[in-house]
């Protein structure tokens, strides 16, 4: 007969995620945060702002349409989004009597 063991975890602690880490992934999770630019080149570059200097961007992407640039963006949120829901733990998804 053979046994088959399944390791699993338990999220009674906190992860261990540095109030600095928590504090960027709140700003890009941000939409205002993000803009659009066009290039000389005609692709769209999608940037983000800096937290401690809100008049300097960075570059994240590039992408040959508007509606792809826009998409990158909405991806972004979306994840750095889904990352600070993590940190509050697993979510409970359905219970049985």
């Amino acid at each position: 007969m053979t046994y088959i063991y399944y390791k699993s975890s338990n999220y009674t602690t906190e992860p261990k995620i540095s109030e600095k880490q928590m504090d960027e992934w709140k700003h890009l999770a941000t939409k205002k945060n993000w803009r659009i630019t066009q290039l000389p080149n005609g692709f769209y570059q999608t940037e983000v702002n800096k937290p401690d200097n809100n008049d300097s961007w960075v570059d994240i992407t590039r992408r040959e349409t508007m509606e792809g640039a826009e998409a990158a963006i909405n991806g972004s949120v979306e994840h750095f989004s889904k990352k600070l829901e993590y940190i509050k733990g697993p979510k409970v998804v359905k219970t049985f009597k």
